[in-house]
Parts: structure tokens; sequence; C-alpha cells
């Protein structure tokens, strides 16, 4: 068995960096911007993504990314919108509705205006959408898996099961309608759909069975006693802390909530780590090798939080050049600092080794 390179940066430290970019995408419109963000994740996943399957992920992302924005503009054709416009593209025939339902409209009138506020939405959700698919096509799930806290190991064990046997299913359901093509039998319609898919339900109840025996018999699952007072305290905590996070997240993606927003989320997240530490005392279990969390992880980490605080900053100090109007229709400019913001998100392509000639599967 031939020796295999150790990944150099911690999973955590990719998943910091995606979810900070998808953050910044959420303070912005600005097309250019948005797009900037695009191409810093696409370049980063281009040059550091390794050969494993997992990594494959992020076209998938990119494919339902593009797919919401044309919903988003599907939407925005078919139900109307409230943006008031003066350029009319075309009608479409308006189909009456009852009482009940005032205020919602289907077909009518479509205005230019209208569209381009959709696709200024849609791309910012599609944006983001993308920044997670950055952050799987980079992260080792097994990796993470390790790296997680112990009161979420169980959760975590569950997920990284659930991923893992996806490819299972494909692969049998490929090599199933192969099968019945060289038999010369139909692989489509109702009948192949069915006389494919028994036979792979099959296959994965015994792969189901198998692992449960097999993680019965490791262990998995055991737990310490732990007294009732510490358990209330860990519930206390980490439901209080998650409420907090989504209190204080609220507060920063609104105007009125500016003020409180960040002290009640650091409170919020301070008190759900807090509970997680608590609650991984129930869990008898060691780490084997634990990946360290370096210089390199805090500067990958760092410009990701970087590009997001910059972004909020510069969405309070110049609105106007962060949402652009559609009202009267303006073409959107590219602001300098915050571009120059977004281009922090390129740090890690340059810090961090590239590892794609090495797979990152755990032997």
């Amino acid at each position: 068995m031939g020796s295999r390179a150790r990944p150099s940066l911690h999973p955590g430290a990719w998943w910091v960096w995606a979810l900070s970019l998808g953050t910044a995408a959420t303070r912005t419109t600005n097309p250019l911007l948005l797009a900037l963000l695009i191409a810093a994740s696409a370049y980063v996943v281009a040059t550091h993504r390794t050969p494993a399957p997992w990594s494959r992920s992020y076209a998938a992302f990119a494919r339902l990314a593009f797919a919401v924005l044309l919903v988003r503009l599907l939407f925005a054709v078919a139900l109307g919108s409230p943006i008031p416009g003066t350029h009319t593209l075309f009608t479409l025939p308006e189909i009456p509705l009852p009482h009940w339902a005032q205020g919602i409209r289907l077909g009518g009138r479509v205005n230019a205006e209208a569209l381009v506020f959709a696709a200024y939405d849609g791309l910012k959700l599609a944006t983001l959408l993308i920044c997670v698919g950055a952050a799987n096509a980079l992260a080792s799930p097994s990796r993470l898996l390790k790296s997680l806290p112990g009161a979420l190991y169980e959760t975590g064990v569950a997920v990284v099961v659930a991923l893992t046997f996806a490819p299972h299913l494909i692969a049998d359901v490929r090599r199933l309608r192969a099968a019945r093509r060289l038999r010369g039998r139909p692989d489509r319609g109702l009948r192949g759909l069915l006389q494919v898919g028994l036979p792979v339900l099959e296959g994965a109840l015994e792969r189901s069975v198998a692992l449960a025996a097999a993680m019965e018999s490791r262990g998995y699952g055991r737990t310490a006693h732990v007294p009732a007072r510490i358990r209330r305290t860990t519930a206390a905590l980490t439901l209080g802390g998650l409420l907090g996070v989504c209190a204080g997240t609220y507060g920063l993606l609104t105007a009125e909530g500016g003020t409180y927003g960040l002290p009640v989320l650091l409170a919020g997240v301070a008190a759900a780590l807090a509970g997680l530490r608590l609650g991984g005392r129930r869990l008898l279990r060691t780490r084997y090798r634990p990946d360290p969390w370096g210089a390199r992880a805090w500067l990958v980490a760092g410009s990701g939080a970087a590009v997001a605080a910059l972004l909020a900053l510069a969405s309070a100090r110049d609105p106007d050049a962060l949402y652009p109007g559609v009202v009267p229709l303006v073409a959107p400019t590219l602001p300098v600092w915050p571009a120059a913001v977004v281009l922090l998100a390129l740090l890690p392509a340059f810090v961090v080794p590239q590892a794609h000639r090495t797979t990152e599967e755990p032997s």
C-alpha cells in the first residue's frame, strides 16, 4: 500500500471560510460582487479539491444554484412582482382569482424592473448555495466527523453513513440496468423501475444490517453515566445558545436589529459551545490522529470572516453601491473597495498547499 500525504488543513477551516463567503453574499445584491464571490470560490475549489468522490459535489451545487435562479425568474414572470416599472417586456394572459386571493396575480404585465429585481434576489441565493457547495467539495466528511464535538458525534455518524450509502445506491442502479440491457430486458419505464428498484433496495438493506452489526461490535452508541444536573444544564445551555444564535443572526440580517445582533450572536455561540462541551462527557470515545488547527487554518478561516465582516460594514456605509436600485432601472457599478475585500477570499489558493494529486479517503 503506497503512502499518502496527510492533508494539512483542518476541514472546519474550509467550512468557516465557505459559510463566511455565503454570509457575505447575503449582504449585497450587486451582481458584480456576487459574481466575484462565485469566481473566488470556484478558483479555490478548482485548485484544491481532491479526486475523492465527495469532492465532485461542487458541480451539483452549481446546477442547483442555476435552477434556483431560473425558478425565481419564472415566479416573477408567472406570479407578478410588487416592483413597479415602466419598461414593459411582454404581457401574459391574466387568470382571474377569487376575492380571498387578493394580492396574488397570475399572469399580466411583466416589466424589466421586476425581472432585474428577481434576478438580483435569485443570484444572491444561488451564490449562497455555491459557497456551501465549495465547502462540501473541499472538506472531507470523514475528517469533519472526527472534528465534531462529542455531543454531535452520533448525529455526524448518521449523516456520514447516509452520504456514504448514496454512491453505492447509484452504482447498484447502473450495474443492474447494464445487466438488464445485456440480457435484452427493458431497463426503463415502470416495469424496469420496479425490477431494478427491488434488488437495489434488497442490497441496501443487507448493507445496513451488516453495518449495524459491525458498529455494534465496535461499541458505537454506548454512553457513560452523567448526573441529571449536568444533563439539565447541558440542555439549557444548548437550547438557549441556539435560540441566541437565531436571534442574533436575525438581528444582523435586519436593519432594526443591528445594535443587538452581534452581542446576542456571540453570547449564543458561547452558550451553545459550552453545552456541546458538557454534552460530550456522556460519550466514551477517543480521537485517532486528530486534525490540528494550525496557522493555515487560521488564515483560511480569517480570510472568509474578514470578507463577511467588511462587506457587512460596506452595506451599512454605502448601501447604494451594494444594493443597486431597479427603479429607475440603472446598470450596476463595481464598488472599488468592496471588490478588493472580496478578493481576500482567494487567500486560501496561495497559503494552502495543493492536494489535487492525493486522495483524502481514510484507510
